[in-house]
């Protein structure tokens, strides 16, 4: 084999080794030791990064809260996004911002029901200590 064949080979199979090390974005969401920011790039390659909030089942769909990292345009600093995972067929899973302003209070309304559950739960085990 000629020397460019062989680096053709080797450009192939780098390329297929890191899309191998490449997380479906459904892990990284439902691992609870990462710590890592989630980044996201947008219609134009622009890179975004986003801190995770909340993961949320909502009418038989994953949502996600994510606070941006970086400014986004009419976002405000104290704002977080809800994003659904897109499970398309034969494809990886991909978050979409959720356009729907109902859906998208329904989630908060959600996460803030479950944030509740949760601090009823720290306080009884508080009180019975």
């Amino acid at each position: 084999m000629d020397k460019k064949k062989i680096q053709q080979i080797e450009e192939v199979s780098k390329q297929a080794e890191k899309e191998a090390q490449q997380e479906n974005i459904l892990d990284i969401l439902l691992d609870e030791d990462n710590k890592d920011p989630i980044v996201l790039i947008d219609n134009t390659g622009r890179r975004l990064t986003f801190e995770q909030i909340a993961v949320i089942p909502y009418n038989e769909k994953i949502y996600c809260v994510l606070k941006p990292v970086d400014k986004i345009e009419n976002v405000q600093d104290d704002e977080a996004i809800v994003f659904f995972v897109d499970e398309q067929e034969g494809k990886e899973p991909v978050l979409m911002v959720e356009t729907d302003e109902k859906t998208a209070i329904n989630v908060f309304d959600e996460y803030y029901n479950l944030l509740d559950e949760e601090d009823k739960k720290r306080k009884k085990k508080t009180e019975k200590k």
